[in-house]
């Protein structure tokens, strides 16, 4: 049985539930699967850099409170994070990326994706941002290098929106998709139409996390517009940048106009949508929309998301699922790894370096 040993870049939530469920069920994974997991590095903005070439023994750390984890003073540890160090020069096989990222650059996260696949590594990300921004690119990159570069999470979390475009729609013409992609401003709509205010209708969710502390993104839509674009250069074969993308978000709904619009049989939904036109073109935009309640969209509630795919012969399609969720996420980040290890196990190409191994030295 072969092995893939990882990079965690990133310690939050979702690397750190994707570490307990290599801790905790990585035999039953294994078995299932045909392929082991071990983590040989992983870094933190807080906690700083852990290297063992050997395999990380995960438990004391996840036994460990997050806020007071730390890497100094722990054999192979250090206070510094070293992103770069140990993305190029640690021997791993795949870099899983799930830092923060500005949505104007994508950076700090579009440096990491980079580096790595330039390292010859594989690489699976959570971030819109070095897909949004620079997806072409990576792509063009890791095919240079012989490598993956998987992103299943950055859309709808771990439900799986783009592998279904890819692999369940084959024979189908997709002309468009729209879609409830942001469950923060979901919710927040839904306790409009209740008679919430928003600032009392933005605190709740940030009480229940599906906010951030700073709910700009998901308020204002940018959230919503990385993903737009991901799906109309995915799916639609557009090449956007995030100027081609309007972008509304939901501050100037207020709870009467959003009541108004339920006694009428509309519902208000912050709605991504991508349409590709006769001529090729691809127009995209993010807008509040007052949905009849026939709409695919309408019924999606809550902090759910959901996908609504145009295609030519079938008609609509809607896939809905969460949007987030720390271990929903982690999921999208196995199911990742599944994609890399069913496209390169059997590869007798040579990439920058081996797939997998079975020891590490340094």
């Amino acid at each position: 049985m072969g092995r893939y040993d990882l990079a965690l870049i990133g310690f939050g939530g979702v690397n750190r539930a994707l570490a307990e469920l290599i801790a905790q069920s990585g035999e039953r994974l294994a078995k299932e699967l045909g392929f082991a997991l071990r983590v040989v590095a992983i870094t933190d903005l807080r906690a700083g850099s852990l290297v063992d070439t050997d395999g990380i023994d995960l438990a004391p750390l996840l036994a460990a409170d997050p806020g007071e984890l730390s890497f100094a003073g722990v054999a192979g540890g250090s206070a510094d994070p070293r992103n770069e160090w140990v993305i190029r020069e640690v021997p791993a096989d795949i870099v899983v990326e799930a830092t923060f990222t500005d949505p104007t650059d994508g950076e700090p996260a579009l440096s990491h994706v980079r580096w790595a696949l330039e390292s010859g590594k594989h690489v699976c990300t959570t971030n819109k941002g070095p897909v949004a921004l620079a997806g072409r690119a990576l792509k063009q990159l890791a095919a240079e290098h012989g490598v993956s570069f998987e992103f299943e999470g950055s859309v709808l979390s771990g439900t799986p929106i783009l592998r279904t475009a890819e692999r369940m729609f084959g024979g189908l013409e997709i002309t468009g998709v729209q879609g409830i992609m942001n469950g923060t401003s979901n919710y927040i709509l839904g306790r409009l139409e209740e008679g919430i205010e928003l600032s009392a209708a933005i605190a709740e969710a940030q009480e229940l996390g599906y906010a951030e502390a700073d709910p700009t993104a998901d308020i204002e839509g940018h959230d919503v517009q990385l993903k737009v674009m991901i799906l109309a250069n995915e799916v639609l074969g557009a090449d956007l940048r995030r100027e081609d993308v309007f972008c509304e978000g939901i501050l100037a709904i207020n709870p009467h106009e959003v009541q108004d619009a339920a006694s009428k049989g509309l519902r208000w939904k912050l709605v991504g949508s991508a349409t590709r036109h006769e001529d090729g073109s691809v127009e995209a935009h993010v807008a509040p929309l007052a949905l009849p309640t026939q709409h695919p969209l309408a019924g999606i509630s809550g902090p759910v998301n959901a996908v609504a795919f145009h295609t030519d012969l079938l008609g609509t399609v809607t896939v809905s699922g969460p949007g987030a969720g720390r271990i929903e996420t982690a999921y999208a980040l196995l199911s990742d790894l599944i994609a890399i290890h069913q496209r390169h196990a059997d590869d007798d190409t040579a990439p920058t370096r081996p797939v997998l191994q079975e020891t590490h030295r340094v």
